[in-house]
């Protein structure tokens, strides 16, 4: 008999549904639905953004998996309203993320994408442009802002390239040396990293604390040349700040995340991401929040929900778990 009753929350079919299953044991009873039924009582929730009937309606419920990266802000509101429950979320798109990073990377710092338009034109110029001097990738530095999955992926590919490597992370008091040899340092020491800083990457969670992390100050520490990639959230860097200095042409940058989004399906074909026209600087690399997304994501995301699903079953404690008050 099933010791664990389990609600996948969707209003769609989910054809990875049966890998889901593959990787869960019989002593699982999987439902799915857009909303939980009547009699489930289930003990799991995985929802990202779960209604507060679905919560008090099953007072068994001791777990909610939000089935990506973060969690919303209602969602946070309304579960903090219920400590009881353990609220945890998935870094299978750690993989897919740090992918993309390195390819808006590349493209930014090599400056793929303007010497592509005027090639295209049959116009060798910028081949000739004594100022247009690619970095050697090897001889940059590499500072990680949000080193969770991701930025630790990240690190892993700075690596195999060369870099010398420093991370920032909230929960360290003082610098230190990871397993995988990257310098990590608390975020007191931002300022003084930024200078020596070639390739910033983002990776953060927006959060009080984190919004407006980088506005000009922090942008105009940056040495001449650097590059931004930030696949966390926009508003980690001031949107003007981050305009105008790229507008004079000093920094280049890699921009997965934005400043609005369409709200709803009929304007996805026609909202521009941010307040300033940031599609009219060639230094710029755009990405429409796609970072996540590959032809195995949501393979990962099924793998990843079952090894939870079962370490809940075996009684250990899931990881991945959620403070709440920090918003990560």
């Amino acid at each position: 008999m099933p010791t664990l009753n389990v609600h996948l929350s969707s209003n769609r079919d989910l054809p990875n549904l049966d890998l889901l299953r593959n990787y869960i044991s019989d002593d699982v009873c999987l439902t799915t639905g857009e909303s939980v039924p009547a009699e489930a009582d289930i003990h799991i929730l995985i929802n990202g953004r779960p209604t507060s009937e679905e919560i008090e309606n099953n007072p068994n419920l001791h777990t909610v998996i939000i089935p990506w990266a973060g969690i919303p802000p209602k969602t946070g509101q309304l579960l903090k309203n219920h400590p009881h429950i353990s609220v945890h979320n998935l870094h299978h798109n750690a993989l897919p993320v740090a992918e993309t990073v390195f390819a808006l990377y590349l493209a930014a710092a090599k400056q793929l994408l303007p010497h592509d338009k005027t090639f295209r034109q049959n116009d060798w110029t910028l081949r000739y442009a004594s100022d247009d001097r690619s970095p050697l990738i090897r001889d940059q530095r590499a500072l990680i802002l949000g080193y969770g999955a991701i930025g630790r992926q990240v690190a892993r590919y700075c690596q195999a390239f060369g870099m010398e490597l420093s991370a920032i992370r909230r929960s360290v008091n003082e610098k230190s040396v990871d397993a995988l040899g990257t310098a990590v340092y608390p975020p007191a020491s931002l300022h003084n990293l930024l200078p020596q800083t070639n390739a910033l990457f983002i990776s953060l969670p927006l959060t009080d604390e984190t919004e407006d992390m980088i506005g000009k100050r922090e942008l105009a520490l940056l040495p001449d040349g650097a590059t931004i990639i930030n696949v966390g959230r926009a508003k980690i860097i001031q949107e003007v700040a981050l305009f105008e200095a790229l507008k004079n042409g000093r920094l280049r940058a890699g921009l997965d995340v934005w400043y609005t989004y369409p709200k709803d399906e009929a304007a996805r074909a026609n909202t521009a991401p941010a307040n300033f026209p940031f599609n009219d600087l060639p230094n710029v690399i755009l990405s429409p929040h796609r970072a996540g997304l590959s032809s195995s994501t949501e393979q990962l995301r099924m793998e990843a929900l079952g090894k939870m699903i079962e370490t809940a079953v075996a009684g250990k404690t899931l990881p991945n778990k959620m403070d709440l008050d920090k918003g990560y």
